[in-house]
């Protein structure tokens, strides 16, 4: 066997180690003739490793044997990520939480892999209360993901790279500037955009463009801002609340009105009316 394979062989032992140690917690250590005897505490069957495999994942620190028994430590979760994924892949792994969603391209629905600790807002969105409810409900979430979605149709994002365009360029007589160069869809993206900053107030728009759009982190903004302490995650709460309201409006109650169709010569019943004496030219009281 050669040196290559030798190594694979040996990490690919250490894997299955790891992965049996934090999938059957607790497990009881027990000396074997021909290495180490792995007994789960639950149901599920035993597993044999030999002695140098065992001591090679403590080395490492993915392992811990303390008081008869072995388990995995907090390096593990990252190093079984890395593990199980391709090469190229391996270290982005442990920086990200995949989930498969369903989009819409060109009327075409697709599965795609997103990356929710991609942006900020996708980490609030894992953030708890006390009661373990999640801090930010669904149609937040959504409310958020709309507003950044509008936010760079609308082209509003700051350049990343070097602009070739002329600073002062002449500008020629009956020529529009500004919005000029701007297609009829990033247009209406920058009306989308201006309405949802009015919706959420002029308190609370600042938080939510700089988390959902300029993509800031929760302590970036409360240091910029000198706000306390875990208080931007309320502020944010509160100003995709009100985003999410404006999205979707809550129906508002229907208004009762009574109508009533007559017949020709119908009159309404006034018996109910107070009527008021209207004076005559003379001064008497008309009926």
């Amino acid at each position: 066997m050669t040196g290559n394979a030798a190594g694979n062989a040996a990490h690919k032992d250490i894997v299955r180690l790891v992965r049996y140690v934090a999938s059957h917690a607790p497990v009881r250590l027990q000396l074997a003739q021909t290495g180490v005897l792995l007994c789960p505490g639950g149901v599920g069957p035993s597993r044999q490793v030999a002695q140098g495999t065992f001591e090679r994942a403590c080395s490492l620190g993915l392992v811990v044997s303390d008081a008869g028994g072995v388990r995995a430590t907090a390096q593990a979760p990252a190093f079984l990520r890395r593990a199980l994924l391709a090469p190229e892949e391996a270290f982005q792994a442990q920086h990200r939480d995949i989930e498969n969603r369903t989009v819409v391209v060109e009327g075409i629905r697709e599965t795609v892999r997103v990356n929710r600790l991609e942006s900020p807002l996708g980490a609030a969105a894992r953030l708890k209360e006390k009661s373990g409810a999640a801090l930010l409900p669904p149609e937040a979430i959504a409310a958020g993901e709309r507003l950044h979605a509008d936010f760079t149709r609308a082209h509003l994002q700051p350049r990343l790279t070097m602009s070739y365009e002329p600073r002062l360029s002449a500008k020629t007589k009956g020529r529009a500037g500004g919005t000029a160069d701007l297609c009829d869809t990033a247009l209406a993206a920058r009306l989308r955009v201006g309405k949802a900053m009015e919706a959420i107030g002029p308190e609370l728009c600042g938080v939510a463009l700089d988390v959902c759009c300029f993509q800031k982190g929760l302590e970036i903004v409360e240091r910029e801002r000198q706000w306390p302490a875990r208080s931007a995650k309320l502020m944010l709460r509160t100003a995709l609340m009100a985003l999410a309201r404006h999205y979707a409006p809550p129906p508002r109650g229907a208004t009762r009105q009574s109508h009533a169709w007559g017949a020709e010569g119908y009159r309404p019943d006034g018996s109910g009316l107070v009527t008021t004496a209207i004076p005559t030219a003379a001064g008497q009281p008309r009926p």
